[in-house]
């Protein structure tokens, strides 16, 4: 008796979906996903324009008449001339001494922006806390030269201060470390280093220098105040 083999189908029809069934994927899912150029948070990089496009217009003037009229100085404190804490943070010596600056701001301030949040209760944060953490660091060059009439100029104290809050970020993971950790403690040391040899054998090998002073109190002093008060920013504006 001939035995008959079951019939072949050319096509088959599609199963049924059932309702746990993973839907086929959109034309825009199909796409591959375009990260931008940029990621780091609008605080972040507004800051990084206030620097270079404040130094575009102060390279419109003489670098001495805008010193003389908003660059801090020890002296210039004890006249009373209490503004030039924040103007100073604002002023640069050389595209060069911008551009350093922008790409250290960048690097630091990115990590504590996206901490704080981009809305508006959020940038608030972060450049109240960039601005508290400048005038700090020049009041602890002022502490230490009483009197000196030496203006001061750049955003290098106020860009430490970032460093000394990314510095407990990284020893949270992303929360608020403590300050006794290794993270603070290695990138304090390391940037304590860094400014005293500054100090001993001077700013010629310093990008942006020029050869002018590099007033390495002030990084000590915006790294100590940003660690010291990241804690109590977070806790104001109530973030983790």
């Amino acid at each position: 008796m001939p035995i008959h083999p079951p019939p072949i189908h050319l096509f088959q029809e599609t199963p049924a979906r059932g309702p746990w069934s993973r839907p086929e994927p959109t034309p825009e899912e199909r796409e591959p996903v375009r990260e931008p150029i940029f990621n780091a948070p609008w605080p972040a990089l507004l800051l990084v324009a206030i620097i270079l496009g404040g130094y575009a217009l102060q390279s419109r003037f003489s670098l001495d008449l805008v010193a003389a009229s908003f660059a801090f100085s020890p002296a210039g404190l004890d006249e009373g001339r209490w503004w030039t804490l924040l103007t100073a943070l604002f002023l640069h010596g050389n595209w060069g001494h911008a551009l350093m600056n922008a790409a250290f701001g960048l690097a630091f301030a990115t990590p504590v922006a996206r901490f704080f949040g981009t809305g508006a209760k959020g940038a608030l944060a972060f450049f109240s806390f960039y601005l508290v953490c400048g005038v700090l660091s020049s009041l602890g060059y002022a502490g230490l030269h009483l009197g000196s009439p030496m203006p001061l100029v750049g955003a290098s104290g106020a860009i430490s201060g970032l460093m000394g809050a990314a510095s407990r970020l990284m020893a949270g993971g992303g929360r608020v470390g403590k300050i006794i950790s290794s993270p603070v403690l290695g990138m304090g040391g390391a940037w304590l280093a860094v400014n005293v040899l500054v100090g001993v054998i001077g700013s010629g090998f310093v990008p942006g220098a020029a050869g002018a002073g590099i007033a390495w109190e002030a990084h000590v002093a915006g790294f100590v105040a940003g660690v010291l008060l990241f804690g109590l920013f977070a806790r104001l504006f109530r973030r983790g």
